[in-house]
């Protein structure tokens, strides 16, 4: 990072997007820079305009991030840490509109299903948006407008709308969880508490994904994730992503790990982080 300079935190979506959230949450001196894509957040910080990228991994309700998983081994980056979003529902308008007078909202299209049952309790209508917090942005510039949109408070508070309803999702468990990406790794011990992310391609020998976990059950090293996903067009070439508590350091840890490369033809430590209170 350039010392004269304000760091900037690049993430996907528009300004009070969720992912916007979880940059203020995790490192709120940071310049917010929103990108449209994925693959922009991730060039951002590659070409130098963003020292860090915030990206959506995984949902309590949706499961994984479609193209994460893929994405990471190839972005050149490596998590340094993570944040937990609480996925909050607001229903915002224009200053000087009315719940009463709501009868219609757009939103993106995964948030709509999530407050069906207050929009229908109200008798609202629902559009899908490409973004809730680009629709948010398109509200603030509709003169009139007794339209609203579903977004985050944070939406709301940038463009200028009022909140009318607060809380309104149907499920109060529904959580994001991100991870935050730098240029370069991270080794050092930062938490009592250690995380490693890792991806990996087994060897094509009978029984090879067996015998690679063997070392984390051996050593007793807690494996939180593990998921396949095919790589190069073919479905004989499978990478696995993984999570593990611990340090690469610690000696369960670091046999594990060993234990597994006899039985990789890759392996790749994607980061080393402290996990967060999130998880509790």
């Amino acid at each position: 990072m350039n010392a004269q300079t304000t760091p900037r935190i690049a993430f996907q979506g528009a300004l009070g997007a969720y992912s916007h959230e979880a940059c203020l949450q995790a490192r709120p001196g940071m310049i917010p820079v929103p990108c449209t894509t994925f693959d922009g957040v991730i060039r951002a910080v590659r070409e130098g305009r963003a020292d860090l990228a915030m990206l959506p991994v995984e949902n309590t309700t949706y499961g994984r991030v479609a193209d994460i998983h893929r994405l990471l081994p190839e972005s050149g980056l490596h998590i340094i840490g993570e944040a937990f979003v609480r996925v909050r529902i607001a229903l915002m308008a224009r200053p000087g509109v009315a719940l009463s007078d709501v009868k219609h909202v757009r939103a993106h299209l995964v948030l709509l299903p999530q407050a069906r049952s207050f929009l229908d309790a109200h008798g609202i209508t629902s559009e899908p948006a490409a973004d809730s917090a680009g629709a948010a942005a398109e509200l603030a510039e509709l003169s009139g407008s007794t339209d609203g949109v579903l977004a985050s408070e944070v939406a709301a508070d940038i463009h200028g709308l009022e909140v009318l309803a607060r809380d309104i999702e149907d499920l109060d468990h529904n959580t994001t969880r991100f991870l935050l990406m730098a240029p370069d790794i991270d080794l050092t011990r930062r938490g009592d508490n250690m995380l490693t992310t890792f991806v990996f391609e087994v060897r094509n020998i009978p029984a090879a994904l067996y015998k690679a976990m063997g070392g984390f059950a051996t050593n007793g090293v807690n494996m939180t994730k593990l998921e396949s996903y095919m790589v190069g067009g073919s479905f004989t070439a499978t990478q696995f992503y993984a999570d593990i508590e611990g340090h690469p350091e610690d000696p369960p840890v670091k046999r594990a790990l060993e234990e597994l490369g006899y039985f990789t033809n890759m392996l790749e430590v994607l980061g080393v982080y402290p996990a967060s209170r999130g998880r509790e």
